[in-house]
């Protein structure tokens, strides 16, 4: 089959985008690869779902809800299966693409059904650097399989290529995460059935964000670093805790430069408290570990 002909649905999750929405949606109209475009509104209070519906090729979901990332993508994810998507690009709304980037990555993909996840280069809103949280994942490459393909531990969701293949083998999000970690989350259970998380160094995106230190953001997110430990589908379930223990003392050890010694005891606190209920918690854990095996 052409690829021309391969079905590609584009997913963003939206809250209060109408910063980033215009030129998110008018970049992917550019794209030389035919695409259908879906967007969940997870109950935004600007005027973000105005601005979708003044673009009338794409279809816009409406939650009643902050659904958080995970839950929200998930919707924009079945209702693209439901419409015959052959693949599903998650794209966060604070980027914007590339004529390009969708059939760079397509005719990778369709080369090679081991991988994953693939991912685009993430550059920062001025185009010429590299956003400073991939440069440190691209960093961490395991292996350069070609001169345009990196193969790497983990990259973040802000765009990721998934195929419907991939998506029946590994499922959905996982629910349990609000905000943070549902990504490293899904790059676990992919690895665990034997895909590959690579780069696609000819494909980009921009991402305009601000990267900054934020206490009660790098206080949930640590949270969400145990829980994953725990869940880690290619731990045993010993491993699994005794790496989230690890978390518990490393995490603070981490944030010391960043953060005052109150800040970083209230830290190591709360982050005690959360593994101990985690632990109780540990059937069920048990239970949500077995079903990524699937």
């Amino acid at each position: 089959m052409d690829i021309f002909e391969k079905n590609i649905f584009v997913v963003i999750v939206s809250y209060n985008g109408e910063k980033w929405l215009v030129k998110n949606l008018e970049s992917l109209q550019q794209s030389l690869f035919p695409i259908k475009v879906i967007v969940i509104d997870n109950s935004s209070s600007d005027n973000t779902a105005e601005i979708v519906k003044s673009f009338p090729d794409v279809q816009l979901i409406l939650s009643k809800e902050n659904l958080g990332f995970g839950k929200a993508n998930n919707l924009g994810i079945k209702a693209s299966l439901e419409q015959g998507a052959d693949y599903v690009f998650l794209l966060n709304q604070d980027t914007w693409v590339y004529p390009e980037t969708f059939g760079n990555l397509i005719r990778v993909a369709e080369r090679n059904e081991s991988y994953g996840i693939l991912s685009p280069l993430h550059f920062s809103r001025d185009e010429n650097v590299l956003d400073e949280n991939f440069e440190t994942y691209w960093n961490r490459k395991t292996d350069t399989i070609s001169k345009n393909i990196d193969e790497v531990p983990f990259v973040n969701a802000a765009a990721w290529l998934i195929s419907k293949q991939v998506i029946e083998k590994v499922g959905y999000f996982e629910p349990m995460f609000d905000h943070y970690g549902e990504d490293r989350n899904y790059v676990d259970r992919v690895r665990f059935h034997g895909y590959k998380i690579v780069i696609v160094k000819d494909a980009k995106i921009c991402h305009d964000r601000e990267i900054s230190r934020n206490f009660n953001k790098d206080s949930v997110q640590s949270k969400y670093k145990i829980l994953g430990d725990v869940l880690n589908v290619n731990y045993s379930i010993f491993k699994g805790y005794l790496k989230g223990l690890q978390s518990v003392f490393g995490l603070p050890k981490y944030f010391y430069k960043y953060y005052t010694l109150p800040q970083i005891l209230q830290l190591f606190f709360k982050l005690s408290i959360y593994y101990l209920v985690i632990k109780v918690n540990i059937f069920s854990i048990l239970k949500k570990r077995g079903g990524y095996k699937r």
